[in-house]
């Protein structure tokens, strides 16, 4: 289940994932849901397994639905629409020990003015990706402007990092990192790959226990108190990590076969996490 591309190219690392897979003997077939019709009501489950490629709405309904049927999904379905919505994703990461910005929600964005006076503010789209839509916001006025809009959001303080990106994936428990000046299309270049520290990784994997993901991708910024962790994605793109196609193709193989599990983790009542140590 893919993605739409802009301009419509193949992934390079997809096309050799699915070259390994096929001459393992898989039978593959690709599909971007905007480029489909289709009924849901006549939807069925005729492969052995979905893979979650894709971020848009219409796609997470789509394995909604799928999920529903009871098909097999990597990531799973749960696990991907919690990742997806920024607000649950926090409130899981932070029950986990995960360091990341502190958070608020709110109907009424003025309400946070008087935040404005101590720190900068970071508004995100709750269910957004690829950074779209997302404001830093250091002034009254600038909260004003946000406040125009129906799209909830999540509130983050914002944490002053270096001027690079850190771009941290994970296949299953290898973790790889790579490092790429910020901008608006940040997301579409492959960046320069770095070594991993030993609180990344153990951040890295941490947080894709709570989530439930075997292949994901986290952005972090390094500041004065350590890394943090500003956003999760699941399945990205994988730019800049060196081959690492071979590394997915095992992964999905090994799910395949029922090698690898994946599970959300629940919450206990006070809001804990259940079964993660």
């Amino acid at each position: 289940m893919l993605v739409r591309r802009i301009p419509p190219a193949p992934s390079p690392m997809l096309v050799e994932v699915f070259e390994l897979l096929s001459r393992r003997g898989f039978r593959i077939a690709s599909a971007v849901a905007e480029e489909r019709v289709v009924q849901p009501e006549r939807l069925a489950v005729e492969h052995d397994l979905f893979v979650l490629k894709s971020h848009t709405e219409l796609s997470l309904s789509l394995a909604s639905v799928f999920d529903t049927l009871g098909a097999r999904i990597l990531n799973p379905y749960r696990s991907c629409a919690t990742t997806q919505d920024k607000i649950v994703a926090a409130r899981r990461l932070n029950a986990a020990g995960v360091p990341v910005p502190r958070s608020w929600v709110t109907g009424e964005l003025e309400l946070l003015s008087e935040l404005l006076g101590e720190i900068s503010l970071i508004a995100k789209p709750h269910r957004g990706h690829r950074g779209s839509g997302i404001a830093v916001i250091r002034t009254k006025a600038e909260l004003r402007s946000l406040a125009t809009t129906d799209t909830p959001f999540l509130i983050q303080e914002y944490i002053e990092g270096e001027g690079e990106d850190l771009k941290v994936y994970v296949v299953g428990e290898q973790v790889f990192a790579v490092r790429k000046p910020f901008s608006a299309t940040s997301f579409s270049k492959p960046g320069r790959s770095v070594s991993v520290t030993a609180d990344v990784k153990e951040i890295a994997l941490a947080a894709g226990r709570v989530l439930g993901l075997g292949l994901y991708g986290l952005d972090l910024v390094e500041s004065s108190q350590g890394p943090v962790v500003v956003d999760v994605n699941y399945f990205p793109g994988f730019k800049g990590v060196p081959d690492v196609a071979p590394l997915i193709a095992d992964y999905i193989e090994d799910y395949a076969h029922g090698s690898n599990s994946l599970v959300l983790p629940d919450l206990d009542p006070e809001g804990y996490l259940v079964g993660i140590t």
